[in-house]
């Protein structure tokens, strides 16, 4: 059992459930899109993001990105990690069908999936130094999506596509979440090999 010094927030009790067989940590449900009207349980976030710092981790389809949109918005961005679960097909055992979009969410996650989220987020494992040695880097820029042709030009949102599957990220990332994600997992140059391999 990892332990996890940030506030891990989810959509719902099953994927609180996934969640506490993996790691111990404080795991907050936002039961689905109801936090949009709840103003008690924003402030709660509030207090958490300031106390402990908060872990976004929301399923990979539509609708975990208008949660998670909505939440970036809402709490101070300098006390939050988003933490990216891979776009993967299937569906849970507890239900009959699987969900619109036909993904997997955080409950269906194999174990070792979720916590390679979690460290790609910068989680902070306690009792264990698993980070890795802080580097200065220089990270990517909007002006580099640009001038690498994922935004902002003519088929960029289709060159965008193609990058997120061949890199396993999920398919609802705009120009901004991908270069978040992208300054998450890798440094400039493995960013830049990376693309060479592809094209």
């Amino acid at each position: 059992m990892y332990q996890i010094k940030e506030v891990i927030v989810v959509e719902g009790r099953y994927d609180k459930n996934t969640l506490s067989q993996i790691v111990d940590a404080t795991v907050v449900t936002l039961g689905g899109f109801s936090v949009f009207n709840n103003r008690e349980k924003l402030e709660f976030l509030r207090k958490l993001a300031e106390k402990q710092g908060l872990i976004v981790l929301t399923d990979s389809d539509g609708a975990g990105f208008v949660i998670r949109n909505y939440l970036k918005g809402s709490l101070p961005k300098d006390r939050v990690k988003q933490a990216y679960i891979p776009d993967i097909h299937g569906k849970e055992r507890r239900k009959r069908a699987p969900g619109k979009e036909g993904k997997l969410g955080v409950e269906g996650m194999k174990p070792q999936v979720i916590l390679d989220a979690l460290r790609r987020a910068g989680a902070t494992f306690l009792e264990e130094d698993i980070s890795p040695p802080a580097v200065s880097r220089e990270p990517l820029t909007k002006g580099d999506l640009f001038e690498l042709g994922l935004s902002g030009g003519p088929g960029s949102a289709a060159k965008r596509h193609t990058l997120l599957h061949a890199l396993s990220l999920p398919e609802h990332l705009t120009a901004n979440g991908l270069l978040e994600a992208l300054n998450l997992l890798y440094t400039r140059e493995e960013f830049m090999r990376i693309l060479q391999d592809l094209t």
